[in-house]
Protein backbone atom coordinates (compact mmCIF):
# COMPACT_ATOMS: atom_id res chain seq x y z
CA UNK A 1 0.00 0.00 0.00
CA UNK A 2 1.41 3.39 -1.02
CA UNK A 3 0.39 6.50 0.91
CA UNK A 4 0.24 9.86 -0.86
CA UNK A 5 -0.48 13.01 1.10
CA UNK A 6 -2.99 15.50 -0.24
CA UNK A 7 -0.44 18.33 -0.01
CA UNK A 8 1.74 16.45 -2.51
CA UNK A 9 -1.18 16.15 -4.91
CA UNK A 10 -2.02 19.84 -4.53
CA UNK A 11 1.57 20.86 -5.24
CA UNK A 12 1.79 18.77 -8.40
CA UNK A 13 -1.59 19.93 -9.74
CA UNK A 14 -0.58 23.56 -9.10
CA UNK A 15 2.62 23.07 -11.07
CA UNK A 16 0.90 21.22 -13.90
CA UNK A 17 -1.68 23.99 -14.35
CA UNK A 18 1.06 26.58 -14.73
CA UNK A 19 3.25 24.41 -16.95
CA UNK A 20 0.33 23.58 -19.24
CA UNK A 21 -0.41 27.27 -19.80
CA UNK A 22 3.23 28.28 -20.37
CA UNK A 23 4.85 25.31 -22.08
CA UNK A 24 3.23 23.53 -25.03
CA UNK A 25 4.26 19.85 -25.05
CA UNK A 26 6.97 18.86 -27.50
CA UNK A 27 4.71 16.34 -29.26
CA UNK A 28 2.27 19.08 -30.28
CA UNK A 29 5.00 21.57 -31.20
CA UNK A 30 6.64 19.01 -33.49
CA UNK A 31 3.36 18.49 -35.36
CA UNK A 32 2.98 22.25 -35.81
CA UNK A 33 6.56 22.48 -37.11
CA UNK A 34 5.73 19.71 -39.62
CA UNK A 35 2.55 21.58 -40.57
CA UNK A 36 4.62 24.69 -41.29
CA UNK A 37 6.82 22.69 -43.69
CA UNK A 38 3.81 21.06 -45.38
CA UNK A 39 1.56 24.13 -45.67
CA UNK A 40 1.28 25.55 -49.21
CA UNK A 41 -0.85 28.62 -48.48
CA UNK A 42 1.23 31.77 -47.91
CA UNK A 43 -1.25 33.08 -45.33
CA UNK A 44 -1.44 29.64 -43.71
CA UNK A 45 2.34 29.46 -43.51
CA UNK A 46 2.46 32.97 -42.04
CA UNK A 47 -0.11 31.96 -39.39
CA UNK A 48 1.86 28.86 -38.42
CA UNK A 49 5.06 30.89 -38.18
CA UNK A 50 3.36 33.25 -35.73
CA UNK A 51 1.96 30.31 -33.75
CA UNK A 52 5.44 28.82 -33.40
CA UNK A 53 6.85 32.19 -32.34
CA UNK A 54 4.11 32.53 -29.73
CA UNK A 55 4.85 29.05 -28.34
CA UNK A 56 8.53 29.92 -27.88
CA UNK A 57 7.80 33.33 -26.33
CA UNK A 58 5.36 31.79 -23.85
CA UNK A 59 7.93 29.21 -22.81
CA UNK A 60 10.83 31.66 -22.55
CA UNK A 61 8.92 34.46 -20.80
CA UNK A 62 6.81 32.11 -18.65
CA UNK A 63 3.48 33.59 -19.71
CA UNK A 64 0.28 31.91 -21.00
CA UNK A 65 0.37 31.06 -24.71
CA UNK A 66 -3.34 31.92 -24.95
CA UNK A 67 -5.53 34.35 -23.02
CA UNK A 68 -8.13 31.58 -22.58
CA UNK A 69 -6.41 29.36 -20.04
CA UNK A 70 -9.44 27.10 -20.04
CA UNK A 71 -11.65 25.14 -17.74
CA UNK A 72 -9.41 22.53 -16.13
CA UNK A 73 -10.26 18.99 -17.24
CA UNK A 74 -8.41 16.40 -15.17
CA UNK A 75 -8.15 12.67 -15.83
CA UNK A 76 -7.21 10.74 -12.70
CA UNK A 77 -6.07 7.10 -12.78
CA UNK A 78 -5.99 5.84 -9.20
CA UNK A 79 -4.31 2.57 -8.31
CA UNK A 80 -6.38 0.58 -5.82
CA UNK A 81 -3.26 0.10 -3.66
CA UNK A 82 -2.92 3.88 -3.15
CA UNK A 83 -4.08 5.48 0.08
CA UNK A 84 -4.76 9.23 0.03
CA UNK A 85 -3.99 10.69 3.46
CA UNK A 86 -4.85 13.96 5.19
CA UNK A 87 -7.97 14.79 3.25
CA UNK A 88 -9.94 14.37 0.07
CA UNK A 89 -8.42 13.63 -3.35
CA UNK A 90 -10.95 15.89 -5.08
CA UNK A 91 -10.39 18.73 -2.63
CA UNK A 92 -6.63 18.40 -3.05
CA UNK A 93 -6.93 18.62 -6.83
CA UNK A 94 -9.20 21.65 -6.70
CA UNK A 95 -6.82 23.36 -4.27
CA UNK A 96 -4.01 22.75 -6.74
CA UNK A 97 -6.07 24.33 -9.52
CA UNK A 98 -6.91 27.26 -7.26
CA UNK A 99 -3.25 27.88 -6.42
CA UNK A 100 -2.03 27.34 -9.97
CA UNK A 101 -4.44 29.78 -11.56
CA UNK A 102 -3.78 32.40 -8.89
CA UNK A 103 0.00 32.11 -8.67
CA UNK A 104 0.46 31.58 -12.42
CA UNK A 105 -1.65 34.66 -13.23
CA UNK A 106 -3.95 32.55 -15.38
CA UNK A 107 -7.38 33.80 -16.40
CA UNK A 108 -10.19 32.48 -14.23
CA UNK A 109 -13.02 31.43 -16.53
CA UNK A 110 -15.39 29.26 -14.50
CA UNK A 111 -18.89 30.38 -13.51
CA UNK A 112 -20.57 28.62 -10.59
CA UNK A 113 -24.01 28.31 -12.16
CA UNK A 114 -24.30 27.61 -15.90
CA UNK A 115 -27.59 29.37 -16.65
CA UNK A 116 -29.30 31.54 -14.04
CA UNK A 117 -26.50 33.12 -12.00
CA UNK A 118 -23.39 33.13 -14.18
CA UNK A 119 -21.03 34.47 -11.52
CA UNK A 120 -17.29 33.76 -11.81
CA UNK A 121 -16.00 31.53 -9.01
CA UNK A 122 -12.81 33.62 -8.98
CA UNK A 123 -10.29 30.76 -8.89
CA UNK A 124 -11.16 28.53 -11.88
CA UNK A 125 -12.60 25.83 -9.64
CA UNK A 126 -14.24 23.43 -9.58
CA UNK A 127 -12.20 21.43 -12.07
CA UNK A 128 -13.88 18.80 -14.24
CA UNK A 129 -12.45 15.62 -12.72
CA UNK A 130 -12.82 12.10 -14.14
CA UNK A 131 -11.50 9.30 -11.92
CA UNK A 132 -10.76 5.71 -12.90
CA UNK A 133 -9.68 3.07 -10.37
CA UNK A 134 -7.20 0.49 -11.66
CA UNK A 135 -4.81 -2.13 -10.30
CA UNK A 136 -1.47 -1.01 -8.90
CA UNK A 137 0.01 1.56 -6.57
CA UNK A 138 0.36 4.62 -8.82
CA UNK A 139 -1.63 7.83 -9.05
CA UNK A 140 -1.63 9.36 -12.53
CA UNK A 141 -2.96 12.88 -13.03
CA UNK A 142 -3.45 14.30 -16.53
CA UNK A 143 -4.40 17.95 -16.97
CA UNK A 144 -6.12 19.25 -20.11
CA UNK A 145 -7.07 22.94 -19.93
CA UNK A 146 -9.98 23.32 -22.41
CA UNK A 147 -10.53 26.68 -23.98
CA UNK A 148 -14.07 27.60 -24.98
CA UNK A 149 -13.31 28.33 -28.64
CA UNK A 150 -12.46 24.72 -29.39
CA UNK A 151 -14.77 23.10 -26.83
CA UNK A 152 -17.79 24.94 -28.20
CA UNK A 153 -17.29 23.35 -31.63
CA UNK A 154 -17.55 19.74 -30.44
CA UNK A 155 -20.58 17.58 -31.19
CA UNK A 156 -22.29 14.34 -30.13
CA UNK A 157 -24.48 12.17 -32.30
CA UNK A 158 -26.39 9.05 -31.40
CA UNK A 159 -25.85 7.36 -34.76
CA UNK A 160 -27.89 4.41 -35.89
CA UNK A 161 -25.83 1.23 -36.20
CA UNK A 162 -27.04 1.02 -39.80
CA UNK A 163 -25.11 4.23 -40.59
CA UNK A 164 -21.94 2.22 -40.21
CA UNK A 165 -18.41 3.37 -40.91
CA UNK A 166 -19.36 5.82 -43.66
CA UNK A 167 -22.00 7.53 -41.53
CA UNK A 168 -19.64 7.90 -38.58
CA UNK A 169 -16.83 9.25 -40.77
CA UNK A 170 -19.18 11.74 -42.46
CA UNK A 171 -20.39 13.02 -39.06
CA UNK A 172 -16.81 13.56 -37.89
CA UNK A 173 -15.80 15.41 -41.06
CA UNK A 174 -19.02 17.46 -41.09
CA UNK A 175 -18.31 18.54 -37.50
CA UNK A 176 -14.99 20.00 -38.68
CA UNK A 177 -16.70 21.64 -41.67
CA UNK A 178 -19.22 23.33 -39.38
CA UNK A 179 -16.46 24.37 -36.97
CA UNK A 180 -14.53 26.20 -39.66
CA UNK A 181 -11.97 28.57 -38.21
CA UNK A 182 -13.70 28.91 -34.82
CA UNK A 183 -11.56 26.37 -32.91
CA UNK A 184 -8.27 28.09 -33.96
CA UNK A 185 -6.91 25.42 -36.30
CA UNK A 186 -4.81 23.48 -36.89
CA UNK A 187 -6.66 21.32 -34.38
CA UNK A 188 -6.26 17.92 -32.79
CA UNK A 189 -9.46 15.92 -33.15
CA UNK A 190 -10.54 13.62 -30.33
CA UNK A 191 -13.19 11.04 -31.23
CA UNK A 192 -15.06 8.74 -28.87
CA UNK A 193 -17.05 5.86 -30.38
CA UNK A 194 -19.23 3.46 -28.39
CA UNK A 195 -20.39 3.15 -24.82
CA UNK A 196 -23.29 5.44 -23.96
CA UNK A 197 -23.82 9.13 -24.65
CA UNK A 198 -21.85 10.15 -21.57
CA UNK A 199 -19.12 7.54 -22.02
CA UNK A 200 -18.36 8.46 -25.63
CA UNK A 201 -17.73 12.08 -24.61
CA UNK A 202 -15.23 10.93 -21.98
CA UNK A 203 -13.57 8.68 -24.55
CA UNK A 204 -13.13 11.71 -26.81
CA UNK A 205 -11.43 13.62 -23.98
CA UNK A 206 -9.16 10.66 -23.31
CA UNK A 207 -8.29 10.67 -27.00
CA UNK A 208 -7.07 14.26 -26.66
CA UNK A 209 -4.82 13.22 -23.75
CA UNK A 210 -2.87 10.82 -25.97
CA UNK A 211 0.60 11.63 -27.29
CA UNK A 212 -0.14 13.89 -30.25
CA UNK A 213 -0.01 11.96 -33.51
CA UNK A 214 -0.09 8.52 -31.89
CA UNK A 215 -2.34 5.85 -33.34
CA UNK A 216 -5.04 3.50 -32.08
CA UNK A 217 -3.67 0.03 -31.30
CA UNK A 218 -6.23 -1.64 -33.60
CA UNK A 219 -5.12 -1.42 -37.26
CA UNK A 220 -8.62 -0.71 -38.58
CA UNK A 221 -9.04 2.29 -36.28
CA UNK A 222 -5.48 3.43 -36.93
CA UNK A 223 -6.27 3.43 -40.66
CA UNK A 224 -9.49 5.32 -39.99
CA UNK A 225 -7.56 7.99 -38.08
CA UNK A 226 -5.31 8.50 -41.11
CA UNK A 227 -8.25 8.53 -43.53
CA UNK A 228 -10.13 11.10 -41.46
CA UNK A 229 -7.05 13.31 -41.15
CA UNK A 230 -6.66 13.26 -44.92
CA UNK A 231 -10.33 14.13 -45.50
CA UNK A 232 -10.29 16.92 -42.93
CA UNK A 233 -7.16 18.46 -44.42
CA UNK A 234 -8.81 18.50 -47.84
CA UNK A 235 -11.54 20.82 -46.51
CA UNK A 236 -9.29 23.83 -47.15
CA UNK A 237 -10.08 25.54 -43.83
CA UNK A 238 -6.39 25.86 -43.05
CA UNK A 239 -4.44 27.47 -40.20
CA UNK A 240 -6.58 29.91 -38.22
CA UNK A 241 -9.34 29.40 -40.80
CA UNK A 242 -7.56 31.48 -43.45
CA UNK A 243 -7.36 28.66 -45.97
CA UNK A 244 -4.68 26.10 -46.61
CA UNK A 245 -3.62 22.49 -46.52
CA UNK A 246 -3.38 21.89 -42.75
CA UNK A 247 -6.65 22.07 -40.81
CA UNK A 248 -5.89 19.24 -38.37
CA UNK A 249 -2.64 17.99 -36.89
CA UNK A 250 -3.96 14.59 -35.83
CA UNK A 251 -7.09 12.52 -35.32
CA UNK A 252 -7.25 10.30 -32.23
CA UNK A 253 -10.00 7.69 -31.79
CA UNK A 254 -10.92 5.84 -28.58
CA UNK A 255 -13.60 3.14 -28.47
CA UNK A 256 -15.72 1.14 -26.03
CA UNK A 257 -18.30 -1.66 -26.23
CA UNK A 258 -21.86 -0.46 -26.77
CA UNK A 259 -25.48 -1.64 -26.93
CA UNK A 260 -26.59 -3.55 -30.06
CA UNK A 261 -29.08 -0.75 -30.85
CA UNK A 262 -26.66 2.18 -30.34
CA UNK A 263 -23.67 3.81 -32.02
CA UNK A 264 -22.76 6.93 -30.00
CA UNK A 265 -20.07 9.21 -31.45
CA UNK A 266 -18.48 12.30 -29.91
CA UNK A 267 -16.08 14.74 -31.56
CA UNK A 268 -14.12 17.10 -29.33
CA UNK A 269 -11.42 19.49 -30.53
CA UNK A 270 -8.23 20.98 -29.17
CA UNK A 271 -7.01 24.18 -30.78
CA UNK A 272 -3.38 24.43 -31.93
CA UNK A 273 -2.55 25.18 -28.27
CA UNK A 274 -3.31 21.56 -27.41
CA UNK A 275 -2.23 21.82 -23.78
CA UNK A 276 -1.74 18.64 -21.79
CA UNK A 277 0.54 17.71 -18.90
CA UNK A 278 0.71 14.72 -16.58
CA UNK A 279 2.43 13.34 -13.52
CA UNK A 280 2.66 9.86 -12.04
CA UNK A 281 3.03 9.64 -8.25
Amino acid sequence: MKTIQTKTITEHVRNLCIQAAYDLPEDVEQLIEKAYKDEVSDFGKYSLEKILSNIKLAREDQVPMCQDTGITVILVTLGQEVHISDGSLIDAINEGVRQGYKEGYLRKSVVGDPLIHRVNTGDNTPAVIHTEVVEGDELKIQILPKGAGSENMGAVKMCKPSEGLDGVADFIVNTLTNAGGNPCPPVIVGVGIGGTMDQCTLLAKKALARHAGSHHMTPEYSDLEDQLLERINKLGIGPQGFGGKVTALAVHIETAPTHIAMLPVCVTLNCHAARHKEVIL
